[in-house]
């Protein structure tokens, strides 16, 4: 039996397995609409990969290993993705896009270190988004909105599903009140727990939650979860979790936040230990502010396809590659894996 795979006891899909396909092609439509307009986006084509010299690739806690090649007649390595968070950035330039506006791409990426479980694949794919902002627009209260016009593209996408496919009736609706709290309250309340098991019970009380300030060191020393430290701002920065009633745990949605500036760059890199990026081209174009100051974040298309469809496992809603204690142990409770 898979250690990290666990289907509840007495689960059965509310779609079969050709619904459940419908149902994701109108989700990702309803959604990507809604989100795009609540944020002024524009949908743009993305990289699967990119230069392994140009520093362009998200090293997310450092430690993980990108799928890398070599491509005939180029002399740099090609890395895929592991997000589009740096890139974005760099695009917003290039595309000229505007103060106000920005862009959305699918951004498919291969995480080949993640630890496989009900929601966790070696296969990433995201609503990726990043726009242009202004200097004061660098606060809480702009981050805060943010994240309330994504959590209500998400309940208006929702109640649409639900009105098309009865069968839904009995997936718990989104809390659309968000509760913001920031990393250092969760572990003032909950100093002896980790910081996933602080995420549970916070989650757990709240429904909807926004953690405020992934990345620096809180009081114990630690960080509530390791975040680069070049690309989002650590106190502008968050994660959006809901309840999983089906699994009964807390599913982080999306990591976004408002981008570094210049300054915070430079104080993150030497926090984290990572001043030798800093003759990268992309850390000295905004090093050297010629990079727009932005906002952005990813949101996980299998996830919000997992929690809005109520399924229990990953694979029901996307197509990756899993351990064979995982497959028997899918097989066995009647889990179809596309």
């Amino acid at each position: 039996m898979s250690k990290k795979t666990y289907i509840p006891e007495g689960y059965v899909p509310s779609l079969d397995l050709y619904q459940t396909q419908k149902a994701i092609g109108m989700l990702k439509r309803l959604f990507e609409d809604s989100l795009s307009g609540a944020l002024r986006l524009h949908r743009v084509s993305a990289p699967l990969f990119v230069a392994s010299s140009s520093g362009l690739n998200d090293n997310l806690n450092g430690v993980e290993r990108p799928v890398s090649f070599d491509i005939n007649g180029v002399d740099d390595m090609g890395e895929v993705v592991h997000s589009l968070a740096k890139w974005k950035r760099l695009a917003l330039k290039r595309y000229q896009f505007h103060a106000g506006e920005g862009l959305y791409t699918d951004m498919n990426a291969i995480r080949r270190d993640e630890d496989l479980d009900n929601i966790h694949s070696a296969y990433v794919d995201q609503w990726d988004w990043e726009k242009i902002i202004e200097e004061e627009d660098r606060t809480v209260d702009y981050l805060q909105d943010t994240v309330r016009s994504i959590v209500k593209a998400l309940c208006t996408t929702q109640s649409f599903l639900k009105s098309v496919f009865p069968q839904l009736a009995c997936v718990p609706d989104i809390n659309p009140e968000v509760c913001f709290v920031t990393s250092q309250e969760l572990e003032d309340r909950w100093p002896d727990y980790t910081g996933k098991e602080r995420e549970n019970a916070i989650v757990a009380e709240k429904g909807t939650v926004f953690i405020i300030g992934i990345g620096g060191k809180l009081k114990s020393g630690k960080p509530h979860d390791g975040r680069a430290p070049d690309y989002d701002d650590w106190a502008l920065n968050g994660d959006l979790l809901v309840w999983d009633s089906v699994n009964g745990q807390a599913m982080e949605l999306s990591s976004m936040g408002i981008r570094v500036s210049p300054e915070s760059l430079d104080r993150q890199l030497t926090l984290a230990g990572c001043d030798n990026r800093r003759e990268l081209p992309f850390h000295k174009m905004l090093l050297n502010g010629q990079l727009p100051l932005t906002m952005g974040g990813g949101i996980g298309q299998s996830r919000v396809s997992m929690l809005l469809l109520g399924k229990a496992h990953v694979g029901e809603v996307q197509v990756s590659l899993w351990d064979e204690d995982t497959v028997e142990l899918c097989a066995k409770a009647g889990v179809p894996l596309l």
